[in-house]
């Protein structure tokens, strides 16, 4: 058993903002101090910082469990009738959930997913961008609150069937609900936010949810609900739209923030893009490994077993160090360096394996239209003062405002 004390300097720390502004250097000196496993006295978990320990980390979910219900149930017993009621809405988050439970909530939203549907919507995202870009004035600009935050918001709730008026009340949820989601002590969380989140999204997709079966519009949600294979239950069902909503406006929209100021930091590469609107696809993917939202995902050891030379015991948390493996050298060739042409690219900006994102070829569609198509309407972009530096947190990644100046 290795023990669990290590001088500090030798330990990865999440918190420690140089494993984000310089994530080659720092994971590399820690796999060259501790190996691929390791434990962390500043997040009381192991550390899974090597892309081959991260691969088979995906790969096992019989020894590192996902889920987070069980827990969030436990406190739940102890915390007000609101937090119960979030906890039954989390039931239906497949990504909290282990097999064979996971696969029930999954096959369902992933047989709506289809290729065919996902392209289906390049127009209207087309459209939705366009609309936003035009609002956009010439001038100084808050880029996160007039482009990306608006335009994930906006392609979700089309591709669910929520009227764009709800926006703003479907937001206000999400963040209520991140507070949980993305909280080490989910149970200090006030009660306020708590039961705005649990009610609003539970009457909300259960009108939502009625309506569609009446008429079926021909939406994802649509699909889903009509689905005759579908097990899940009404409280499942509202789950599985609650994630898909949080997560598809969450996610790309801190992408679209993040890549923004990378834009604005760097010139050249707002340039060179402008030359090669063909490699939106691969840029956006590099986008994804160098400074894509997710950083770690937690698990929690279900067996005791050994991995990268170390004693992993039950009930220990484990960081999945995404943000790590995408800057391991064995498996990029210079990964410090930003390619927009790297192929391939073998990162984990949407998982791996039983829990990579469904939304993946939405969310690489939607962040490729929205960049081709607000360089292209801008010849001016640049800088309207210090641009908001990449900062992250134990488990995403991300900036805050990105102010800039625009020109037609």
């Amino acid at each position: 058993m290795v023990r669990m004390t290590a001088r500090p300097m030798e330990q990865v720390d999440l918190s420690d903002q140089l494993s984000a502004t310089e994530p080659t250097r720092y994971f590399a000196a820690a796999r060259a101090a501790n190996g691929p496993v390791q434990w962390s006295d500043a997040q009381h978990g192991w550390m899974i910082i090597s892309h081959e320990a991260v691969e088979a980390a995906f790969r096992e979910p019989e020894t590192l469990s996902a889920d987070r219900v069980g827990p969030l149930e436990r406190i739940a017993h102890g915390q007000p009738e609101a937090f119960q009621r979030v906890v039954e809405l989390l039931r239906g988050w497949m990504i909290f959930r282990d097999p064979p439970t996971h696969t029930r909530l999954r096959e369902p939203v992933k047989a709506a997913f289809t290729p065919r549907r996902v392209g289906s919507f390049e127009g209207r995202i087309q459209g939705i961008v366009d609309e936003v870009l035009d609002a956009l004035p010439d001038g100084e600009v808050d880029l996160r609150e007039a482009f990306a935050g608006p335009i994930p918001g906006y392609v979700i709730a089309a591709i669910l069937g929520v009227d764009r008026e709800d926006r703003n009340r479907f937001q206000s949820w999400s963040r209520d609900l991140a507070h949980i989601v993305f909280s080490t002590s989910p149970g200090s969380i006030p009660e306020g936010a708590v039961q705005r989140s649990s009610a609003g999204f539970t009457s909300f997709f259960s009108d939502l949810i009625d309506r569609e079966r009446a008429q079926p519009s021909g939406t994802i949600l649509s699909a889903i609900a009509n689905m005759e294979t579908s097990s899940l239950n009404h409280m499942e069902l509202i789950g599985a739209c609650t994630l898909l909503l949080f997560a598809g406006h969450e996610t790309t929209s801190t992408l679209l923030n993040t890549a923004a100021g990378t834009l604005l930091e760097r010139p050249e590469l707002l340039e060179w893009v402008r030359k090669h609107p063909e490699a939106y696809p691969t840029f956006v993917d590099e986008l994804l490994r160098t400074q894509g939202p997710a950083r770690s995902m937690v698990r929690k050891v279900a067996l005791a077993h050994e991995r990268g030379g170390k004693q992993l015991e039950p009930g220990q948390t484990v960081y999945i160090c995404i943000g790590a493996a995408n800057h391991d050298e064995s498996a990029f060739e210079a990964p410090a360096t930003f390619d927009p042409l790297r192929d391939p690219n073998p990162h984990f900006g949407f998982g791996w394996g039983l829990h990579f994102c469904i939304g993946a070829p939405l969310a690489r569609l939607e962040a490729g239209i929205a960049l081709r198509s607000f360089v292209e309407r801008f010849p001016v972009i640049e800088p309207a003062g210090p641009i908001a530096p990449l900062k992250g947190s134990i488990l995403g990644c991300g900036r805050d405002a990105v102010i800039a100046r625009l020109g037609r």
